[in-house]
């Protein structure tokens, strides 16, 4: 067990990790499209119970 942590340790010292801007970038990336895929969701919810309402009236 000792060898697996030690190799991930080395494993993780190879990693290119982003720098700052990118960083940030990446994160208004994930939470415009985050946003983004909620809002169409909701559309789409708003859209399938207002049919299926007008479905129950008749």
């Amino acid at each position: 067990m000792f060898k697996f942590f030690k190799n991930v340790a080395r494993e993780m010292k190879k990693v290119s990790w982003p720098k700052g801007q990118e960083l940030t970038r990446y994160t208004i990336t994930v939470i415009l499209t985050v946003a983004f895929v909620a809002v169409f969701f909701a559309i789409v919810d708003l859209g399938i119970s207002q049919v299926l309402e007008l479905i129950a009236q008749e």
